[in-house]
């Protein structure tokens, strides 16, 4: 009983992102809350039914602490917030991201559960990603519910373009993980391998631009912590794999849903065919590689992770300078389609602009949870509705205050703790998950990943299992790898 307990747990646990993507991507009250009650019914699952007792690492503590914290600061600002029921709903995302961190680290402590993590939550988003491009393959088929907002880009289901970009590249460095990892069996290779065609697809019609970003910031961070020959070859056909994506760059009904239907059809039906093409290709490519493949170390200079850190900051850094000026200097509005991919210009600026004020305004405990709202209306120099600063640092500085920055940084200090121990543990198990977070964490500046929970508990769960990984040595502790689930 107990074993098919915690094995029932696992699978809510790895699944729980997919479902709750078909339902806006739980940003709404309703399937937001039941989340929330199912993450920490796993919890308690995961502590009466383990076999062994936890023994958390030093970063568990501190990403544990800093989470649960940054929880209760954000309840606690209900007494100052100028909602209430905002800072209550903030709160609400918060408790939810606790409950899934901890049932994640309680639950993926063997070594079968932690590798089952990788292969889970790819094929979850994989199965978002292809539901949402189905629409545009099969227009006379499929048609689903589209806002004006999006003005074509992909959105559903989440029914927000940069939130599926950011699934996208999340769930494409996964893939290519796999893809290059010579302990995972052939057939599971060949297959993570020719996902990234379909992963590409839905990250270039998302035209998101922070994904794309983040995408390349977790391929980095990859070659890094994998250093293996092996997987930069993976890397180089998966990156081909998705690149194929710009088959469909020709047709508007594909990449913009415009067009009589007859003519949509049509481009859809040429694009599948391309794409099948592409998938049989990549599927092969990387099958001849793991045919004649011969693992090696890859020779990287002993400062490799150093150099990793700052080209992504770096680059980060650059690209928020560049569009910064860019949307001071032009006021065309920015098109919806890829020529956004040659300009920086945005309107995050005005937003973040705002957060600063707000900041200025509260700078300890910050003007409310839900409060950068209220701001935005009573200082925006542009007419746009937004609800959320695009940025959590940015937002957590303006509602929470310097507070709420700290708890925030301890928790994600925490996690690079862990992550640190994870990697000296079983540096292969580490390698996907830590590149993975890192592409949550290099587009989280950039957007409200924060209010989409089924984007943000795919990071989460990850950093449970690093946080697991990282576990000290303790009675009975298994060896990584090499115990059953």
């Amino acid at each position: 009983m107990r074993s098919a307990a915690l094995s029932a747990a696992r699978l809510l646990l790895l699944a729980g992102p997919t479902a709750l993507a078909f339902f806006a991507g739980g940003y709404f009250d309703e399937p937001r809350a039941w989340a929330g009650l199912g993450a920490w019914i796993l919890v308690a699952v995961g502590v009466l039914a383990q076999p062994r007792p936890l023994h958390p690492g030093r970063g568990a503590w501190l990403a544990i602490g800093g989470l649960g914290g940054l929880a209760a600061w954000t309840l606690l600002s209900i007494v100052w917030a100028p909602i209430a029921g905002d800072a209550y709903h903030a709160g609400q995302i918060a408790v939810l991201y606790l409950g899934a961190l901890l049932a994640a680290m309680v639950l993926l402590r063997t070594g079968a559960a932690r590798r089952a993590v990788e292969p889970a939550l790819a094929a979850g988003t994989l199965i978002v990603i292809g539901y949402g491009i189905s629409e545009r393959l099969l227009p006379g088929l499929l048609s689903f519910a589209r806002s004006v907002s999006a003005q074509g880009r992909l959105e559903q289901p989440l029914t927000y373009w940069n939130a599926i970009g950011e699934l996208a590249a999340l769930g494409f460095v996964l893939s290519t993980r796999m893809a290059g990892d010579a302990a995972r069996p052939a057939r599971l290779r060949i297959a993570a391998g020719a996902a990234c065609a379909p992963l590409g697809l839905g990250l270039y019609l998302s035209f998101s631009r922070g994904a794309l970003f983040a995408f390349a910031a977790g391929l980095v961070a990859l070659i890094v912590v994998a250093g293996r020959r092996e997987q930069l070859r993976a890397i180089v056909v998966s990156v081909a794999a998705g690149a194929g994506a710009l088959a469909a760059a020709p047709f508007p009904g594909v990449t913009s849903l415009t067009g009589a239907l007859p003519t949509r059809e049509r481009q859809g039906a040429i694009t599948l065919g391309l794409l099948a093409v592409i998938v049989l290709a990549a599927g092969f490519v990387q099958w001849r590689l793991v045919r004649r493949e011969q693992p090696a170390a890859l020779r990287l200079p002993r400062r490799a992770p150093l150099i990793a850190l700052v080209t992504i900051c770096a680059g980060l850094g650059l690209a928020i300078v560049v569009g910064a000026k860019e949307s001071r200097t032009q006021s065309q509005a920015l098109s919806a389609g890829a020529t956004r991919y040659v300009t920086l210009k945005s309107n995050r600026y005005a937003y973040w602009r705002v957060a600063l004020r707000a900041f200025e305004a509260e700078p300890l405990r910050g003007v409310g949870a839900g409060g950068w709202a209220v701001y935005w209306l009573r200082l925006r120099p542009i007419d746009e509705g937004a609800q959320d600063a695009h940025s959590l640092p940015f937002q957590t500085a303006a509602e929470l205050g310097l507070v709420g920055l700290a708890l925030l940084a301890a928790f994600l200090a925490g996690i690079a703790l862990a992550a640190r121990d994870a990697y000296r543990i079983a540096p292969a198990q580490a390698a996907g998950p830590i590149a993975a977070f890192i592409v949550y964490v290099a587009h989280a500046p950039l957007d409200w990943d924060w209010q989409m929970p089924a984007v943000t508990l795919v990071a989460l769960v990850l950093a449970g299992a690093l946080l697991a990984l990282g576990e000290p040595a303790g009675p009975g502790r298994e060896q990584p790898g090499l115990s059953p689930a």
